[in-house]
């Protein structure tokens, strides 16, 4: 069992940045692939970045040179968000345990609760 808790979500203008943390409690080994996704009202929920411990992260095209993955001690994950925009507006939402870390979001196994993002112009 895995229970993730994320924070760091607040409102900014356009061009701000914020950075969003996700704690992961209950599972000890490394090697497993952790991910941010996001969910915009009456949208479907996308990846948004993820990784596998080893050093191998991913980016879905909207925010590479925005936004940075990183993590730590295989229990902490951390999303920079920079130059933020009002398209980026959502529920960031952080996951643990899937088949592979580009997945879709049924493919992860533990689910924050979520932490809201909202970007003005």
């Amino acid at each position: 069992q895995v229970e993730l808790v994320e924070s760091g979500g607040g409102s900014v203008e356009s061009g701000g940045s914020l950075r969003l943390s996700c704690a992961a409690s209950g599972y000890t080994s490394r090697g497993y692939c952790m991910g941010w996704f996001r969910q915009a009202p009456g949208k479907e929920r996308e990846g948004v970045a993820s990784s596998d411990g080893y050093g191998r992260i991913s980016y879905t095209e909207s925010v590479k040179g925005r936004f940075t993955i990183s993590r730590y001690n295989a229990k902490s994950l951390l999303l920079q968000m920079n130059n933020l925009e009002p398209e980026d507006t959502a529920m960031y939402y952080c996951a643990a345990v899937a088949p592979q870390c580009i997945a879709r979001p049924d493919e992860y196994k533990y689910w924050g609760q979520g932490t809201q993002v909202t970007v003005s112009s």
